[in-house]
């Protein structure tokens, strides 16, 4: 697969100007174009402000600044993207612009280049059809605002080709956008949701069910947001709510019409007025027929095959900022509750179909499975994906069962010569579900944890000693139980934005996955010891000097490296190597007889004073008995096999997780800075 080297924006807009920042945030080169100087102008003061904005709020610093807009090239020329390898459209929703737009770009553009649309309204195969290169057209539907909603659709039509699909999946990946695979089809997947959930609150208003005030506090309240739907029209715009219902409605009928409250209130050009106080006795009314009415849409879609249901919701969950996604909250509020709500809609417009998903739901009385982890041979390769970007992958007990069920499959697979584990989105694996651990601890069920954890322990000793040559992709962040699932691979490529650490002495605990048995046969017991009590990151650079990398490549070279991996002779993993000069005083610092004195906060014997008070000093932060446990783990397990280890580290798991500093740590977690007792 080749690189994405260069991207090409065309329109300077809002949208456009969103989209190029986010490229250029990202570090890769991109050139905006529009039609006038003073657009280009324009869409450059938006991207400036926006950033120093970013500077005020401690977000960037002045130099990143700096950095971010040397990467950005606005002209009026559109000969500039020629040699782009992706260029975006993100002009106005009028489909003879955008299909003339196209036809230029198809004319000046190299053939490696993918042309996308940033259409929300039209079906992106019409465009496609009117260039020279289908195969190579894709949509690419961005969220307001698109430098800093994660949420991006990636619409292959009927013609476009795989590698067209994935050089558009990892341009999204690289620019830092979390992407779902959607069809071709009207609203796409998101707003063929959101977009009803505003119309049903003007159709509300028309009917005379409640006020402005009301039908907003009711949509905040069924879906957990912080914007209602009118605030929401106000901000983006009740033209374009107007537009996008239209559509809907010329594309799939009366259901998804606009309310002709809502023609009307574009059409005096004023803003909904949000005054008033929201009457609590309407409000469970308004929230059922929110829900109705987005729960049956969202059934609806998946019927189609528009998108997963894993996909719905995680649209929902980050491009809208729902707390919950429509299939999760039919679990949640249970599927007798949802399957009325939906019926109701359905007699209040005859034309909307209960949805076979829902209704076959409902004949079986059980809440949605949702699936996490994916499995795909391509060339002779089994690729597992943690498919969570949205909890950046973190491993709860469904997790690891379908992990273990997917590496069987491919361990099964007479076809598959290699086992490659990667993470969806931004993240490899950050670390296990925490939440999982707090509601254990609560309950009283720690024997749970440590069932759980050992469970996890025989799944990663089978990818350790697997037949098959097992690798990790870290092409991004990898937290504890991340980091300990790619330690536990026989190999690990990584790209420049993979890293690693271990913060688990940070919130209570220790790593309890092997982390800390397998370091300290990578690095020795010392270095190992200084990453498991401080937490540090190991950049990829550092992993491959260290020897825990196995190589180091660009996302453009990954293919070729797996596949020279997977054709030959396994690498020995735990070989004797040397220590990098870069890492000799800290292994000298955590040396085993200067353990009692770092732990005692106090500065080793001989040890240099400045790196000495700066260990110290973290270590002040951590939970004194999971680094004391921690210590004794690494000492314990030297000279015993793999598996022997694993028995020491369990031994420890219901001690640890039984310590009120334990509950403390993890409760604090995203919350506040922890204060442990020692306890």
């Amino acid at each position: 697969m080749s690189q994405i080297g260069k991207i090409g924006v065309i329109g300077a807009g809002n949208m456009g100007s969103g989209i190029v920042q986010k490229i250029a945030q990202e570090g890769i080169p991109v050139v905006m174009v529009d039609l006038k100087e003073e657009f280009v102008q324009r869409g450059l003061g938006t991207i400036k402000r926006l950033l120093q904005e970013g500077v005020e709020r401690k977000i960037f610093k002045p130099d990143q600044v700096e950095q971010i807009l040397s990467r950005i090239t606005g002209t009026t020329d559109f000969n500039a993207v020629a040699d782009a390898d992706l260029v975006i459209e993100a002009v106005f929703e009028d489909k003879q612009v955008k299909a003339e737009l196209f036809q230029k770009l198809d004319r000046i553009c190299a053939p490696k280049t993918i042309l996308a649309t940033n259409t929300s309204s039209f079906y992106v195969r019409e465009f496609a059809e009117k260039t020279a290169r289908p195969d190579r057209f894709v949509g690419l539907h961005y969220f307001y605002h698109p430098a800093k909603n994660r949420l991006l659709e990636v619409i292959p039509h009927a013609g476009t080709s795989r590698d067209t699909m994935e050089r558009s999946l990892l341009a999204a990946k690289l620019h830092g956008k979390t992407s779902i695979l959607v069809k071709d089809a009207p609203g796409f997947a998101v707003n063929r949701f959101f977009v009803p959930f505003l119309n049903e609150a003007a159709r509300m208003l028309a009917e005379g069910v409640a006020d402005i005030a009301t039908i907003e506090e009711g949509g905040k309240r069924a879906f957990r947001i912080g914007m209602g739907p009118f605030e929401l029209m106000n901000v983006t715009g009740i033209p374009i709510a107007l537009h996008a219902a239209t559509t809907l409605g010329n594309e799939l009928g009366p259901f998804y019409a606009p309310s002709p409250r809502l023609k009307a209130q574009v059409e005096q050009k004023e803003l909904w007025n949000l005054a008033g106080t929201a009457d609590e006795a309407k409000l469970p009314a308004i929230m059922d027929r929110f829900l109705g009415v987005c729960l049956g849409v969202a059934a609806a879609l998946v019927d189609e095959g528009v998108a997963t249901i894993e996909d719905t919701d995680r649209g929902a969950k980050i491009g809208l900022r729902w707390a919950l996604g429509p299939f999760e909250i039919m679990n949640k509020i249970g599927i007798a509750k949802s399957y009325e709500v939906v019926r109701a809609v359905c007699r209040t417009y005859p034309d909307f179909k209960m949805p076979a998903i829902l209704e076959n739901q409902h004949r079986l009385g059980k809440p949605f499975e949702f699936n996490f982890v994916d499995l795909e041979i391509k060339d002779g390769i089994a690729f597992i994906t943690l498919n969570r970007p949205e909890a950046m992958n973190a491993l709860n007990e469904s997790v690891v069962a379908q992990l273990e069920r997917r590496f069987s499959a491919a361990e099964a697979d007479a076809a598959v010569r290699a086992i490659v584990f990667q993470g969806a989105g931004k993240a490899f694996v950050a670390g296990a579900d925490i939440r999982y651990f707090v509601e254990k601890i609560k309950a009283g069920r720690i024997p749970d944890i440590v069932a759980f954890t050992r469970r996890g322990h025989e799944l990663f000793l089978r990818i350790e000693e697997s037949r098959k040559p097992t690798i990790a992709l870290l092409d991004g962040l990898s937290l504890g139980g991340g980091s300990e699932l790619a330690l536990a691979c026989q190999a690990i490529v990584a790209t420049p934005a993979g890293s690693m650490a271990f913060p688990e002495t940070g919130i209570g605990i220790f790593p309890g996955l092997g982390g800390m048995l397998r370091m300290a046969r990578h690095v020795g017991p010392a270095l190992a010891k200084y990453f498991a009590f401080t937490g540090a990151f190991i950049s990829a650079a550092d992993a491959l000097a260290l020897g825990i990398v196995t190589k180091l490549v660009e996302p453009g070279g990954v293919d070729a490296v797996l596949q020279t991996l997977a054709a030959g002779a396994k690498p020995e993993k735990y070989a004797l190597r040397e220590t990098p000069e870069k890492f000799k005083p800290l292994a000298g610092l955590f040396d085993a007889g200067r353990i009692p004195a770092l732990l005692a906060g106090k500065a080793p014997e001989g040890a240099g004073a400045e790196p000495a008070a700066k260990v110290i000093k973290t270590l002040g932060y951590k939970a004194p008995i999971a680094l004391r446990i921690a210590n004794e783990i690494v000492d314990r397990q030297a000279g015993l096999t793999m598996r022997e280890a694993v028995e020491v580290e369990l031994g420890r798991l219901a001690e640890i997780f039984a310590t009120a500093d334990a509950l403390e740590g993890l409760s604090a977690v995203g919350r506040r800075k922890p204060e442990f007792k020692g306890k």
